[in-house]
């Protein structure tokens, strides 16, 4: 080291100079790759998030989509010192392909005259690998008429299906069935002749005693010589099944809340007239099977009227009947279909009040019940959506729901829309993958 500070002769320092700008040089271009290439990846998990969440808006013009994929990704990105940034939006059937550029500028190897260069990522998002079949299962109880939530009801059911036929890539896609209840469902007058209904309770409940004359036939000797023997007798006569107006009250326990063919006379359905129950009594709308034909569908929804007791039970087991391909319905695939998903959304603003066996405690055993068809619900794979509005058994309600998310606390029936709205766009992207 003395003698090389002693050394006069200049060339020590001069190789030193010279070699100074490539080794900085170096350096800086080293610390520039890293650092841009920590904005790539950077970029590239907003990009993801981004692809993700257009999945959720879609379908949707490419303005549409360039607007809120550009929010999505800078809000996912934030703070950066790139330029010239721009984001394509591909949309195709089924899916979304993005990607992204922007201008990096070097930090230090532009001391040495590196300029700036393009850095970029790209993500795709593809949805729809899978169909759904959706059962509504609504309230129509007499309390629905209060502050306007039957309307409430019918405009976010509307909604509802707005957003999953909009969102179905083929009519088989998304298929909905409808399960107005009160204390009853009415299940329509066109199963007068089924064999999964017994009379027995109708038959007792709807006709009048009448004057009703037995005749025998009288044989050899004695009076008449071969006249007849009659007798009047005072007798109950049920009314023609005719007049039945299409109601259904609960099976006999325990088939009351799983999905049991009917078949004996203890697993049939109670057939029953839908004017017993109060207030704004018989007034509850006709269930619709599965179905894609929209018009038909939110035909039903706008036949709903507010009536009678409230049974949660029989409005969830029928929903699970609409969705299985069991006999009383048949519409539904097989469980474990793939790329099949079923769900059941139920809403109701109040507790269990009635079922067939009365009032039950105001609601204590009927909860039971509840409990019970919920856990078959999903015990079947089916999903559960449960929206309480206002009032009602909160617990019960949200034990219900397939995961404690899937439940919804509505206090004003006008926040409905937004909530069914919000349960559609769920359901529309199903499947989502990148």
């Amino acid at each position: 080291m003395r003698r090389f500070w002693s050394d006069r002769e200049g060339n020590i320092a001069v190789l030193f100079a010279l070699a100074i700008v490539p080794v900085v040089g170096g350096i800086g271009a080293a610390v520039d790759y890293s650092l841009a290439n920590s904005y790539r990846t950077d970029m590239q998990k907003a990009l993801d998030s981004t692809a993700l969440a257009l999945s959720r808006v879609v379908p949707s013009d490419e303005a549409t989509l360039q607007r809120v994929g550009m929010q999505y990704f800078l809000a996912s990105m934030g703070k950066h010192p790139m330029t010239g940034l721009e984001l394509e939006i591909a949309p195709g059937v089924g899916k979304v392909n993005l990607r992204v550029t922007a201008d990096y500028s070097p930090i230090m190897a532009n001391l040495v005259g590196a300029g700036k260069f393009r850095i970029g990522a790209a993500a795709q998002s593809t949805w729809g690998v899978g169909k759904v079949e959706v059962a509504l299962v609504l309230d129509n109880s007499g309390s629905m008429n209060n502050y306007g939530r039957m309307t409430h009801l019918k405009d976010a059911a509307h909604n509802l299906l707005g957003v999953l036929e909009v969102s179905a890539r083929t009519p088989d896609d998304a298929k909905i069935a409808i399960v107005p209840f009160d204390q009853r469902v009415k299940v329509g007058t066109a199963y007068v002749d089924a064999d999964w209904l017994i009379w027995s309770h109708w038959d007792a409940d709807n006709g009048e005693e009448r004057n009703v004359t037995t005749c025998t036939s009288k044989k050899g000797g004695g009076w008449g010589h071969g006249g007849k023997s009659c007798t009047t007798t005072r007798e109950w006569v049920p009314d023609d099944h005719t007049e039945w107006n299409g109601c259904v009250i609960d099976r006999n326990k325990e088939y009351d809340v799983d999905d049991t063919a009917p078949a004996g006379s203890s697993t049939k359905y109670l057939a029953s007239q839908c004017d017993h129950g109060l207030p704004y009594p018989g007034r509850v709308g006709e269930m619709r099977r599965l179905s894609n034909d929209w018009t038909a569908l939110g035909a039903t929804i706008d036949t709903m009227q507010p009536s009678g007791y409230t049974n949660i039970t029989i409005g969830l087991v029928w929903g699970m009947h609409l969705l299985s391909p069991t006999e009383v319905a048949t519409e539904g695939a097989p469980h474990g279909t793939a790329d099949l998903t079923k769900y059941i959304i139920l809403m109701t603003d109040g507790d269990n009040t009635r079922n067939r066996w009365g009032n039950n405690g105001w609601g204590n055993d009927m909860n039971k019940r509840t409990e019970a068809v919920c856990d078959n619900i999903k015990a079947a794979k089916i999903e559960v959506y449960t929206i309480r509005l206002v009032s009602g058994n909160a617990s019960l309600l949200r034990n219900c729901a397939t995961r404690e998310e899937m439940y919804y606390d509505v206090q004003d029936a006008a926040q409905l829309s937004g909530v069914f709205n919000a349960i559609g766009a769920d359901i529309a992207s199903l499947h989502l993958s990148k």
